[in-house]
């Protein structure tokens, strides 16, 4: 079709491409280069037409307004009332004034041939601000500028682009630019206008091609909520969040989504009925909030799409999509780079660790970024009590936008009530490289005004507030400095949260991955309370139990799903490399205290040494919740392709237990001639003295030296008035080890060594590598200590 616009103050997205961002900025150039040249991957964006910075200019001239921007911009001292007082006026006096005849003129003709294109009369139409500076690699205007949404008719469009046009100096837009040396006058805004995707019938929401967390470049996230896409970028609900391996997706046999999180969601946007506002913010139904947004098809759809949008750009992308609620049809509205993770360097890893054993937390919500700050809580209801504000006090109010941010700029950190990884208050934090807590629920009614507090998202997914100003430490650690070692050095772990905390550490694996630590912090529950929650008679537990795993089909699918994401995300974080997963090892008083346990759990003189490991899990008491392990297992390898997987067997005392244990694996996918390799923990004499027939039947093996010394020396590990008696280098202990490495090693199988001492004593970690070690696993804090040991010792031994 012809157009019959004018082309100097209006461009179809469809001639546009990213060389185009200094006529229509980075927003409506990237949605244009996304039509142009991603429609072969099946990419859906919707069509459109943008303003120029021409149109632009042509208003501010033809209003005299150029010389009012300079004249009030160059007031600015760094006061906030007279940054406010600037911005107020200048927005006022573009929106108000009338566009010149031939720009509003053109702007009218497109909605026209819009209509005419899509069929739709009237038409609908999203409009959003694009300035010609934004969404460049180096610098991020995200959120800064008006986006409208349902705008219906000639009239309304043309005075949602001045408005659009007069967001171009928003406070917080306005002191972006001063930081970031743009002149405000060399910036223009484009309006971008494009049939409404009807989201409010079905759902949107924001995706990343990178962990924005910890800068994890192999996943893909999603968050997703009921409603136009507003409520997400907004902060205003709690979304759902999903995350995709990526490494995986060009497999469509595989489902590599490594984890989801229900989110409450318990407003959404939609069309306004009251016919004031285009829009209005409404609760959602009971059983949306318990539903899922994206089914699996379309998680991976989406997932697949940001690959392509960030295979193109060659770059991490932030992006945003909208499902049609009368169509079903996934379209991505806007793409832009990512610009905080993206800009940091992999060669150097800081972290921070608290010092002091913390307190209870005051709250909990989803921790942004990896730091911790501490200062006095200052409780905001509005941008308007900035007054009350200072410098490295810690920001807690319900949710933020953009006009925040002059206050956030100031704050040690921030926490909010509302919002999840992609909302205001999270992406501005990370902009600003300070830790922000979200989603938190009421932490403006519980948090004391003025109170001392420690912001923690230095723990994995959970940011904590606690009480006063705790101690901690922050570490920095060159990592292209550091030897290579013949002996691989793997990690310990046991939280999901933390593994892509880890990712950029030079490991060669998970040596141990700890079940009961994703059972216990994931899950909650027994799980025989839910293959069996008839049997639990405790009614605050069968309530607990009742609420944990509402949206899900059946108490074993909640535990199978949570279990398998768990695991799964740790895979990930060192994939290819193997991740060995060892079984659940709670003791029977541990089992207890999950949520309804009490029922299922024997008492016992001494749970050490009493119903755990293979003996559990042939047993009657447990076997049908082993059951849901190995499925939790076999679905991270099968369906997820997670093939680095390797399940281990802890505690397994005699070879009769090896045969049944392993029996029950194979049928449920695990082990076998088919199925992946199955380790045992060598943490009990009979696995050395029996090493040979133990490795008939395993395929590798790993010391644990803990179990080991507490057995060979007969001292509980955790006694402690014996505690001078419990060491792994007691010669009785060493023998042991070094006997089954070398017996082991002679029927060729590998075996490794998981436990605190290699970390702990450097002399240790020579007698393991001089004893032919495979594999040495310890926590993450200790991998850059064990590897320049492992490597001094290798170096002795030549």
């Amino acid at each position: 079709m012809t157009t019959t616009t004018t082309t100097d103050h209006i461009r179809w997205l469809t001639d546009l491409d990213s060389d185009d961002t200094d006529e229509v900025g980075g927003k409506n150039a990237s949605l244009g280069e996304m039509i142009g040249a991603l429609a072969d991957e099946g990419i859906r964006v919707p069509t459109g037409f943008a303003t120029t910075a021409t149109a632009y200019r042509a208003h501010l001239d033809a209003n005299d307004l150029t010389d009012l921007v300079a004249e009030q911009t160059d007031r600015l001292d760094g006061d906030d009332e007279t940054l406010a007082d600037v911005g107020r006026t200048i927005r006022t006096a573009i929106a108000e004034a009338p566009l010149p005849e031939d720009v509003e003129t053109a702007i009218r003709d497109a909605y026209r041939e819009l209509a005419d294109r899509t069929g739709r009369d009237p038409l609908d139409v999203a409009v959003r601000s694009s300035a010609t500076a934004e969404d460049l690699p180096e610098a991020s205007f995200a959120g800064q500028q008006e986006t409208e949404l349902n705008v219906v008719g000639a009239d309304d469009l043309v005075a949602a682009t001045r408005r659009c046009m007069a967001s171009l100096f928003t406070d917080r837009a306005i002191t972006y630019r001063e930081a970031q040396g743009f002149d405000h006058l060399d910036v223009a805004l484009s309006v971008g206008v494009q049939p409404m995707v009807r989201s409010d019938e079905a759902g949107a929401g924001v995706a990343f091609t990178i962990d924005t967390e910890t800068g994890f470049p192999d996943v893909v996230v999603i968050d997703a909520a009921w409603g136009l896409g507003e409520s997400v970028v907004g902060g205003t609900v709690n979304p759902d969040s999903y995350l995709v391996f990526k490494r995986l997706l060009d497999d469509e046999h595989l489902v590599p989504i490594i984890g989801k999180e229900l989110g409450t969601k318990a407003t959404k946007v939609v069309y306004s009925t009251n016919g004031d506002d285009p829009t209005e913010t409404v609760e959602t139904d009971p059983d949306e909030r318990l539903r899922w947004v994206l089914d699996d098809d379309e998680i991976l759809t989406l997932a697949r799409w940001c690959v392509a949008i960030e295979r193109h750009y060659e770059r991490p992308m932030d992006i945003e999509w909208a499902k049609d609620g009368p169509s079903d049809d996934l379209y991505v509205v806007q793409a832009r780079p990512e610009t905080v993770q993206a800009r940091r360097t992999g060669d150097v890893l800081t972290t921070q660790s608290l010092t002091e054993t913390p307190p209870e937390p005051l709250v909990e919500g989803l921790a942004i970024g990896s730091s911790i700050a501490v200062g006095p809580a200052r409780r905001l209801a509005s941008p308007d009590d900035a007054g009350a504000f200072n410098d490295g006090d810690v920001l807690v109010t319900e949710m933020t936008d953009p006009d925040w941010g002059p206050i956030m700029e100031r704050a040690a950190a921030i926490v909010t009530d509302h919002g999840g990884r992609t909302s205001h208050a999270a992406i501005v934090s990370r902009e600003l490289g300070i830790p922000a807590i979200v989603g938190c629920g009421d932490a403006s009614d519980r948090l004391g005004d003025g109170d001392e507090v420690t912001v923690s998202c230095a723990e994995g997914d959970t940011g904590r507030v606690y009480p006063g100003r705790l101690e901690h430490d922050t570490t920095e650690v060159d990592l292209a400095g550091l030897p290579e070692t013949r002996t691989d050095i793997m990690m310990i772990l046991a939280s999901p949260a933390a593994a892509f905390r880890w990712w950029r550490l030079p490991v060669r694996g998970i040596g141990l991955a700890r079940m009961e630590f994703i059972i216990n912090n994931e899950i909650e529950i027994h799980p025989m309370a839910l293959v069996r929650p008839d049997d639990v008679a405790d009614e605050a537990a069968r309530e607990r139990i009742d609420r944990l795993t509402a949206g899900w089909e059946d108490g074993p699918s909640y535990f199978v799903d949570h279990l398998a994401w768990g695991i799964a995300r740790i895979a990930a974080s060192v994939h290819p490399h193997p991740v060995i997963v060892r079984m659940s090892d709670f003791k029977s008083n541990e089992y207890a205290d999950l949520v309804g346990g009490a029922a299922f759990e024997p008492t016992e003189a001494n749970p050490m040494l009493g119903l755990r490991g293979a003996a559990r899990y042939t047993s009657p008491r447990y076997r049908d919740a082993f059951v849901l392990e190995c499925r939790a297992v076999a679905t991270v390898i099968d369906r997820m392709g997670l093939d680095n997987v390797v399940p281990m067997v802890p505690f397994c005392r005699t070879l009769d237990e090896a045969d049944r244990v392993l029996e029950v694996m194979a049928e449920h996918g695990l082990g076998g001639e088919d199925g992946p390799d199955v380790y045992v923990m060598c943490e009990v004499p009979s696995n050395v003295v029996l090493a040979e027939e133990f490795a008939d039947r395993f395929d590798g093996f790993s010391i644990g030296s803990n179990d080991l010394t507490q057995l060979v020396l007969g001292v509980d590990r955790d006694a402690e008035e014996l505690a001078e008696l419990f060491d792994e280098r007691d010669p009785a202990v060493v023998t042991m080890i070094r006997d089954v490495i070398a017996r082991v090693h002679e029927v060729g199988i590998p075996i490794g060594i998981c436990g605190q001492a290699p970390s702990d004593h450097a002399d240790f970690a020579a007698l393991l590598v001089d004893a032919g070690i495979d594999s040495i696993s310890v926590t993450p804090d200790s991998v850059v200590d064990v590897i320049e040991q492992v490597a001094e010792a290798e170096a002795d031994r030549g």
